[in-house]
């Protein structure tokens, strides 16, 4: 079969006998985050510990830090989105689990998420959760990052990303507008990645980047955000010779049930419109 086959949206045996956990208690702070909207901050999370575990894209060991390790320090990267009237798109790659892309839809819902998933296994439980959810402002496509680049352009691309930035920037900096954002979740080496990615990423059209902490006031560890803003257009032509890759698969391999494939690029998904 080849790479790009798709995957059977089904969990596997061993992932549906899987019990489901108990929910974490909802944390005062979650409030401060997600506002009116908590709640359905709070089914998302009892969505994650019950068949977000079942179908392998959180571990079972997540469960009692759902709310700080993952919701929590998603939703706080709204912090770098300031609002318009008219609205503005965000991109997710290699959304998994929906994180930061659904924590982000469901504390804005003046924002309008793709969720990039290439591996069906996920973008259908993504499907899934966005309909339980009832997320009007949410895209769900089963593809790599690169099959969009002619297709989906946005002023903020975000990823919890494993990779190390420069290859993400490959992946992700065509989906950018003009002056648009790459928003890369990171952990604490990112200002030492960013040191020496710097001249890199200035090849690829980077004019500015910088490493940035948000939601100290609701975390006990603040998320760590590395942004790389772009100039007025990408040359895409200089990305196209790279090697294709996956830029979800690099995010959560540990995750991944063995046999897994990668899919190949297209299908969308359009989460239900609110009544």
């Amino acid at each position: 079969m080849p790479d790009d086959a798709l995957e059977p949206t089904a969990p596997k045996p061993t992932e549906a006998a899987t019990p489901p956990s108990t929910p974490p208690a909802t944390p005062p702070t979650a409030e401060t985050v997600f506002g009116d909207r908590v709640e359905l901050a709070e089914r998302y999370v009892a969505i994650l510990s019950d068949t977000g575990i079942s179908h392998g894209l959180i571990g079972p060991r997540e469960a009692p830090r759902l709310w700080d390790r993952h919701v929590l320090n998603c939703g706080v990267v709204q912090e770098l989105i300031p609002p318009r009237e008219s609205g503005q798109q965000v991109i997710d790659v290699g959304s998994g689990a929906g994180l930061p892309g659904l924590a982000l839809a469901i504390a804005r819902p003046d924002l309008e998420l793709h969720l990039v998933e290439p591996l069906q296994r996920r973008t259908g439980w993504l499907s899934g959760t966005v309909a339980q959810l009832s997320l009007a402002n949410v895209t769900v496509h089963t593809a790599r990052a690169e099959a969009l680049w002619d297709r989906l352009q946005a002023p903020w691309v975000t990823a919890r990303a494993v990779s190390r930035i420069v290859q993400l920037a490959e992946w992700t900096l065509p989906l950018l507008e003009a002056g648009g954002s790459l928003l890369a979740l990171k952990g604490s080496r990112a200002v030492e990645e960013l040191a020496e990615a710097h001249t890199a990423l200035t090849r690829l059209g980077v004019v500015s980047a910088g490493v940035e902490e948000v939601g100290g006031s609701v975390l006990a560890e603040p998320t760590v955000v590395l942004r790389a803003t772009i100039g007025d257009e990408v040359d895409r032509r200089r990305f196209r010779s790279r090697q294709p890759s996956s830029a979800g698969s690099a995010r959560r391999r540990a995750d991944r049930p063995r046999g897994s494939r990668r899919t190949g690029g297209g299908t969308s998904h359009r989460g239900p419109r609110q009544p």
